[in-house]
């Protein structure tokens, strides 16, 4: 059944086609749900910029998320013959991006949409066009919101398709369903002459995943946590072949017997306090807010049994666990002289850990004592890479032209901001102020006297959300991917800042005239285009609308704030009455209509120059970014009533020019956020404006400012 599902969803969505020679650094970007990442060219991925680890993303909708790492993966059979007649007693191939050209060929990398996504305007700049090389082609019959397909041809004639499959319904868009077929083609290059027709025997396949737990999680550990030096790994599925055929309910969703292996932040040696969660600014005055709530990995949703039994195989993965971070061994260049490294990576693919650095076991479970436990876990193995989340598949016989399928799910969960900030705060204050011993509220509804014990508690419950994950991975899966659809979003959004309100006006939803369908709401974020969206508007079903556009005006802004808007199709939820995933009214994927550029409400410039002024004066660091100031936006400084255009030199109290800002825009308002022309955060005191217009005529204020 599952076979004839991956064959209709490739016949239904696919037809993969040899394209022309392609590079291997390209990609294609996912970006319609909470979580976010990209597919490389080259088969595998390395998140290395060149400044900073990028990927996998969750919740998308706030900075410095990334949990990807690197994945490194590799192929291997026995007793191979390469096209130049050189025997192999092992042969094997890492997925590297610097073995482009000698041992991978990269053929195809296309990404395609379910449908045409609408733009988004702010102040009649595009948002979106920025993401238009994103999609390749739009495929209306297609389930998923997004389809990426990767092929790579590589020297043992053994060709890897990728199939990617996301979805951005709100119970579903926190995983990507990873499809991958192993071909036997034959074709060892980038033409499309078949080189080798000989079975290949004895084929394996694995991979080890390293992730970051977050990105800003190594700011508030250390540095070393961007590369996962300090992630724990666990696994489940230990009773898969008992339980396989155990049916998953709404009632009953978590299951430990689902194959899956994943990865959250662990203690650092280095480190005094309790890490766990990646408290922030605990020693600089910082909230305390928790910047490490991911928990990330894979699960295995189905094996192949082999390539005449499209099965799925009960007893695969070989090895399902940990592996130390960079310890693994080298294939070397195609020669047969490497034929010791290619044997290791066969035997390490066949399950024993490479220098025995490595387990099946619960890694986490297995070496801390209690839940505050200070044991950093690269002490475990002694690899400072950190530890990689490690799964290998195999031995198959695969003919010239015969195939197998593995399908996983890789995901990342664990509790959301607002946790993050409530008990990142409740546990910084109990920090700071030794005698507060609680008590601590616990997600059973316990309580405790240890603080480390109630933050890490509520950290811990990311375990059970990403197997919630998993399941429901699982189960749409098995469905043949038929979770219930959300509506598509609305057509084209656009907001308008104006003089007493902002203006938002959008298309309908292609979803409008099905019965189930409910209306719109309107989302507003304040300061920052991550922090909290709340609900201002609603319209329902049946709203009466010739000119098949929408308005809303937004009368609530205050002059000089920010204001950020996400705007949902939603449906009735009659439709949603399956066992996938909760029951209820659904909504479009909210990223689809999210804006990143503020809207704000100015006023028309002002010609009168006595009525210039600076808002807040005296400006106080303890207030900013309050209510009592710009909500959300600290070291905001507000020029108000100033003339359309004119030149604001500000300088210090001595008489030092630190920050020139030529207003060109029309409006009275201009900001500053209080950063001189070198890029620095100017200090306390007393500062000067000075405000020239092009004709010459000029004024002054003075302002104070409280850091």
């Amino acid at each position: 059944m599952k076979k004839l599902i991956k064959v209709s969803i490739y016949l239904l969505l696919f037809v993969i086609s040899v394209q022309a020679q392609m590079t291997g650094s390209e990609k294609r970007y996912i970006r319609i749900g909470s979580l976010q990442s990209h597919i490389s060219a080259y088969g595998s991925e390395r998140a290395w910029t060149g400044s900073y680890y990028e990927g996998l993303r969750w919740p998308a909708i706030h900075p410095y998320q990334d949990n990807s790492v690197i994945r490194r993966a590799w192929i291997a059979c026995q007793d191979f013959t390469d096209e130049y007649d050189e025997a192999y007693s092992s042969y094997a191939v890492y997925f590297y991006l610097g073995d482009v050209g000698e041992s991978l060929f990269p053929m195809e990398l296309k990404q395609s949409a379910k449908f045409k996504p609408p733009s988004i305007y702010v102040d009649g700049e595009d948002l979106t066009a920025i993401f238009a090389s994103d999609i390749d082609t739009v495929v209306a019959n297609q389930i998923p919101d997004r389809i990426v397909t990767n092929v790579v041809n590589t020297s043992m004639g053994l060709t890897q398709s990728l199939t990617v499959l996301a979805f951005s319904q709100q119970y579903h868009d926190n995983y990507f369903i990873k499809i991958y077929e192993f071909t036997n083609t034959g074709n060892v290059d980038f033409d499309s002459e078949i080189e080798l027709t000989a079975p290949l025997n004895g084929v394996r396949v694995g991979w080890g995943t390293r992730y970051s737990m977050g990105r800003e999680a190594s700011w508030n550990v250390e540095g070393s946590q961007s590369y996962g030096k300090h992630s724990w790994v666990t696994r489940r599925g230990e009773a898969y072949p008992q339980n396989h055929l155990e049916p998953i309910t709404r009632a009953d969703p978590i299951k430990d017997w689902i194959r899956a292996g994943f990865s959250y932040l662990g203690q650092s040696e280095s480190i005094t306090w309790d890490n766990i969660g990646a408290p922030e600014g605990v020693l600089t005055g910082g909230t305390g807010r928790l910047s490490s709530p991911h928990h990330t990995g894979s699960a295995v949703l189905h094996v192949d049994v082999s390539a005449t039994d499209p099965s799925d195989d009960v007893n695969q993965p070989v090895f399902l666990g940990w592996h130390a971070g960079d310890t693994y061994p080298s294939a070397g260049s195609r020669k047969p002289e490497n034929i010791p490294g290619m044997a290791a990576i066969y035997d390490m693919l066949s399950g024993n850990p490479f220098q025995g650095k490595g387990g099946t076991d619960r890694m986490d479970e297995t070496n801390l004592e209690s839940i505050t436990h200070r044991l950093d876990p690269y002490t475990v193995h002694g690899d400072g890479g950190g530890t990689n989340v490690m799964m290998t598949y195999g031995p198959f016989d695969l003919a010239h032209g015969e195939s197998v399928v593995i399908i996983e799910a890789e995901g990342i969960s664990g509790i959301n901001q607002s946790l993050c900030n409530e008990i990142g705060a409740r546990w910084k204050k109990a920090y700071d102020d030794p005698a507060d011993v609680g008590p601590f509220d616990l997600p059973d509804g316990t309580t405790t006297n240890n603080k480390d014990e109630y933050k890490n508690a509520w950290v811990y419950t990311g375990k059970d959300s990403i197997m919630l994950t998993f399941s429901r991975a699982l189960r749409n899966f098995d469905s043949g991917y038929l979770i219930p659809q959300p509506p598509l979003p609305p057509g084209n959004l656009t907001v308008e800042s104006g003089g007493d309100r902002i203006r938002l006006s959008w298309l309908l939803s292609p979803s409008e005239p099905e019965a189930d369908f409910g209306g719109y709401i309107l989302y507003r974020a304040i300061g920052e285009p991550d922090s909290t969206f709340r609900q201002i508007f609603a319209c329902g079903q049946g709203t009466e609308n010739p000119e098949l556009v929408y308005y809303y005006d937004d009368t609530t802004p205050v002059r000089g704030q920010s204001y950020y808007y996400c705007l949902v199709a939603f449906n009735d939820g009659s439709e949603n009455m399956t066992e996938l995933n909760p029951q209820g009214p659904l909504h479009s994927g909210p990223y689809y209509t999210l804006t990143t550029k503020p809207a704000t409400l100015k006023r028309e410039a002002e010609s009168d120059m006595d009525k210039i002024r600076v808002v807040p004066n005296p400006f106080n660091i303890r207030r900013s970014g309050t209510k009592l100031d710009y909500l959300g936006e600290p070291n905001k400084l507000m020029f108000l009533d100033i003339p359309g255009q004119c030149t604001i030199r500000i300088f210090s109290e001595r008489g030092d020019l630190i920050k020139t800002i030529e207003h060109i825009d029309g409006s009275g308002d201009e900001e500053w956020r209080q950063i001189t022309d070198h890029r620095q955060t100017i200090v306390s005191g007393v500062y000067l404006a000075h405000f020239e217009t092009p004709d010459g005529r000029s004024t002054y204020r003075k302002f104070m400012i409280i850091r």
